[in-house]
C-alpha cells in the first residue's frame, strides 16, 4: 500500500509506507485552533492535483468524464468544509472521530504542533478517491452533529431535511440520502 501524506515541515506531499492512526492531542491549543488546523489541512489536501494518467483511459470522453467526477468531489468537499468551519458545534474531536469511523478509516488526520497532517491509504486508484474520502469524512461529521440536534422519532429523515435546508442541493442529494 502507498500512503500519500503532507510533510509537516515543508508542506509538500510525499509517499510513505505504513500508517499511524493515533492522533496527537495538544493540550495547549484550544478546540477552535485545533479545528482550524484540521480544516486548513483538509483544504490543502483536496486542493492538490489528482494526477490522472491519460494512458489509463481508452478515450478522451472517458478521461474527461472521470475528471468531471473528480472536480465534482472537489466542489462538494469545499462546500462541506465551509459548512463545518461555520458550524461551531462541530469540533476537532468530531472531525477526528469521523475520520476514524468513516470511509473504512483510510483517511487519517494526525494533529501536529503547528498543523494537522492528512494521510490516505489508497484502495484502488488514488486520483478518484482522495477527495471522495474527504467528502465522506465531512459528511459523517455533519451527519452526527445534525442527528444530535434533530427532533422527533425519525432522526434520519430529520437529518436529511436539515441537510437539504443547510447545504447545497447537489451535496445534500449525494451525501445525505
Amino acid at each position: 500500500m502507498i500512503w500519500i501524506t503532507e510533510d509537516a515541515t515543508s508542506g509538500t506531499l510525499r509517499s510513505v509506507q505504513g500508517c499511524s492512526f493515533a492522533p496527537i492531542n495538544q493540550e495547549n491549543q484550544t478546540m477552535e485552533q485545533r479545528k482550524q488546523q484540521i480544516i486548513d489541512s483538509l483544504y490543502r489536501w483536496i486542493k492538490q492535483r489528482p494526477g490522472l494518467e491519460f494512458c489509463n483511459y481508452g478515450s478522451v470522453p472517458a478521461y474527461r468524464s472521470e475528471m468531471r467526477d473528480i472536480t465534482k468531489d472537489l466542489h462538494h468537499a469545499r462546500e462541506m468544509l465551509a459548512y463545518v468551519s461555520r458550524r461551531p458545534s462541530i469540533t476537532a474531536d468530531d472531525l477526528l472521530t469521523a475520520a476514524r469511523d468513516s470511509y473504512s478509516g483510510r483517511l487519517t488526520i494526525r494533529e501536529g504542533l503547528e498543523r494537522a497532517e492528512v494521510e490516505y491509504c489508497t484502495g484502488q486508484y488514488w486520483p478518484t478517491e482522495y477527495r471522495r474520502a474527504t467528502c465522506a469524512v465531512l459528511a459523517s461529521a455533519i451527519w452526527y452533529r445534525l442527528r444530535d440536534d434533530a427532533q422527533g422519532d425519525d432522526k434520519a429523515e430529520a437529518v436529511r431535511k436539515a441537510a437539504r435546508r443547510e447545504l447545497p442541493r447537489s451535496v445534500a442529494a449525494r451525501w445525505f440520502r
